[in-house]
This record gives C-alpha cells, sequence and structure tokens, in this order.
C-alpha cells in the first residue's frame, strides 16, 4: 500500500467541519487542509465538552466512584464500570464467583453487539443509505431489550458491584431462555444484513479503499480493537482476560484497513459475540453472584486493561481508607481518532467524514481528561 504523506510545505485551501456533524453527534472540529478537492492534511480537535471526570472521582469511596465511571458514556456504561470495578477487585484481591463472570461476559458481548449495531447503522447514515441504517437500528432494539431485562435499564444498567454483579442482575431460567431465543433472532437478522450489505454493489464501491490505513501505520499510532483488526493485526486483549478463560471465540481480522474493513469487522464480530453468549447461556455455574467477604485496605496505583468495542479500556487508581485516588482512565478512541487524521490523507473531502467515523470515534468517552502541566 502507497504510504500517505503529508504535505504541510504548501499553501493549501481549509474547509472546516463541525463542531457539530449531521452524521457523527457529537461535539468535535475537523480542519482539512486540501489541494484540489484532495485531503493533504487533517486536525481533529475534541474536548469541546470537557467533564474531567477523573477530578471529580479524586477523594470519593471506591463504590461510589465506580458507579461514577458508568456516567462516563452512555454507549459503554457497563464497560466502564466493569472495569472501574475489576481495578479495586484487583488491587484488593477479591474473588469473583464463577457466576458473576458469567454474567460480566454476557453483559459485556451485549454491549458490544448494541455498540457495533450502533456503528452499522451510522456507518450507513454516512453513506446515506438509510434503509440498511434502520436495518441496523432494528437489530439493535433486541438488544437493548435484553440489556433492560438484565440491567433495569436501556441505559447505565448498574450491573457490575465490587465483587461481582447486583443480585437484581442474576440469570433465572425464563431470562436464560429469552437470551437464548432472542440471540436466534439477533442472528438471523445480522445474516440478512450482512447478505444484503455485501450484495449492494453500489454501496461496496462506495467503501471501498476509502480511508485505507496500512497495518505498520496503525501499530505506529496505537490504534486498537476493531480499528487495528481491520488492518490485518490479530490482537484481542480479550484473549488475555481471565473471564474470558472458558470461552472459545475467534479472532476476527480484514486485511485492508479502510471503510469497507471496519464495516465488515463489526459485523463479523458481533456472530463472535453471540457464538460467546451462547456458551455463556449453556454453561452457566450456579452459586451466587456477589462476593462480600472482603477487606478494604491502602493500596498503590492499580492498573487495568479490558476489551471493549473500540478497543483497550485503561482504568487505574489507589485506596486511601477506601477513597480513590489519582485516578487515570484512557479509552480507544484517543488513539483511534488520531489514526483518522492519516487515514484521511490522499481522500477527496466527501470521504473526509466517513475516514473519521470509520474507528467509531465516541468523542463523550474521550472528553474527560485532564492536562496537567508542570513549570
Amino acid at each position: 500500500m502507497e504510504e500517505k504523506v503529508p504535505r504541510s510545505n504548501i499553501i493549501e485551501t481549509e474547509i472546516p467541519m463541525g463542531t457539530v456533524h449531521p452524521a457523527a453527534l457529537e461535539p468535535y472540529r475537523v480542519r482539512l487542509f486540501v489541494e484540489d478537492e484532495i485531503v493533504q492534511e487533517a486536525e481533529i480537535t475534541i474536548g469541546v465538552n470537557h467533564r474531567g471526570i477523573e477530578r471529580i472521582m479524586e477523594g470519593l469511596p471506591v463504590e461510589k466512584a465506580n458507579s461514577l465511571t458508568e456516567k462516563i458514556c452512555g454507549i459503554c456504561s457497563n464497560a466502564h464500570i466493569w472495569n472501574s470495578c475489576r481495578t479495586a477487585e484487583i488491587g484488593l484481591d477479591i474473588e469473583i464467583p464463577e457466576r458473576a463472570r458469567y454474567i460480566r461476559v454476557i453483559m459485556s458481548e451485549l454491549e458490544r453487539l448494541h455498540s457495533h449495531f450502533l456503528y452499522l447503522a451510522h456507518g450507513c447514515e454516512t453513506v446515506a443509505h438509510e434503509t440498511f441504517s434502520m436495518r441496523a437500528f432494528y437489530l439493535r432494539e433486541t438488544v437493548m431489550e435484553l440489556l433492560a431485562m438484565i440491567g433495569g435499564n436501556r441505559v447505565q444498567y448498574g450491573c457490575s458491584v465490587l465483587g461481582g454483579v447486583r443480585p437484581r442482575c442474576d440469570l433465572d431460567e425464563a431470562k436464560l431462555l429469552r437470551l437464548k431465543d432472542d440471540l436466534d433472532k439477533i442472528e438471523e437478522g445480522l445474516t440478512d444484513f450482512a447478505q444484503r450489505f455485501m450484495a449492494d454493489s453500489i454501496l461496496i464501491s462506495r467503501v471501498t479503499g476509502v480511508g485505507a490505513l496500512p497495518a505498520e501505520q496503525a501499530i505506529r499510532l496505537a490504534v486498537t480493537g476493531p480499528s487495528l483488526r481491520a488492518t490485518g493485526v490479530a490482537r484481542d486483549l480479550r484473549t488475555t482476560m481471565f473471564e474470558y478463560d472458558d470461552f472459545d471465540f475467534n479472532i476476527i481480522t480484514q486485511p485492508d484497513g479502510d471503510v469497507k474493513s471496519n464495516l465488515l469487522m463489526r459485523a463479523l464480530e458481533s456472530f463472535e459475540s453471540i457464538n460467546i453468549i451462547r456458551q455463556a447461556i449453556a454453561n452457566i455455574p450456579e452459586g451466587k453472584v456477589v462476593n462480600r467477604d472482603w477487606e478494604m485496605f491502602d493500596t498503590d496505583i492499580i492498573e487495568s486493561y479490558i476489551e471493549v468495542p473500540r478497543g483497550t479500556l485503561y482504568h487505574s487508581y489507589a485506596l486511601e481508607s477506601g477513597r480513590v485516588r489519582h485516578c487515570v482512565i484512557r479509552t480507544p478512541s484517543m488513539a483511534n481518532i488520531g489514526a483518522m487524521q492519516y487515514a484521511c490523507i490522499g481522500d477527496h473531502i466527501t470521504d473526509a467524514q466517513l475516514c473519521i467515523v470509520q474507528c467509531d470515534p465516541c468523542f463523550t468517552c474521550t472528553d474527560r481528561a485532564i492536562e496537567i502541566i508542570r513549570r
């Protein structure tokens, strides 16, 4: 693949976009520097809706701080509270009941489904294919109902707590049966969607070769998650997480690193999520869902990495008298958004928005960092 070379040494026309774009309804600003309508450089600015969650968490009791992390994002709310709880559990050496571990995996994969379907819907909306967009939203609706059945809410389910999951999120036989039946419907609908998508030659030609990102450049720019696997790199943090030790699944990759590869990544990964949830339903252990038999003590800074729908999510903090200190949260979009500046180069300005949203950016997740400048 020919390397994209930024041309910052020439005078270009600047085209600003944002802070709100109709295809990506979150605040960010893009500056495109173009010559003959071809992007020569791009600059993506986030932080428009800065909230400073880490600073708010400073000094809060750990369980209250964990609950606050769920408010970081409405799409990845389960991922944040799970990883925040997981951080303390690693530092305090809290043993998680096997049943709770399975329920956490089920919630994680359901959230991955709803996030990937949302991505497919917005991706099709960006290329102005409203029918495919509505089909993806229809698939997602069934997943949202399942999340509400388990957690009690369509957004911010409050499932994970220190030591496991809330007792109200336990799965009885009726819920397991509904999960099983609805997964069959989701898989059938997803198969139909994927077949129709691949058979649409106009749509495929619109996204093929657009925003191509070479694997070497993706690694250099610290791209993570499906955006990295779309360049052919088989790296999935779930293979290192103890919660997934009992589950068999394939690491999906695509070879070209373009918009088409990113769309196919989400669709094909969704089949793997369905497979993981089915394994959890079939083999879920009996027993309690939360362990309250642990003691609080002070810790040094604890770190936890998990694989979420967009890639690697990092949480870290220390505990002092049961309160959170030195909290840092790094979301996958932080690196992925930066890589999209590179992906824009060499493409037409009409494809720039496609190049940016192909990484499934979550600006809400990312707009909470604080910058400390020491002089």
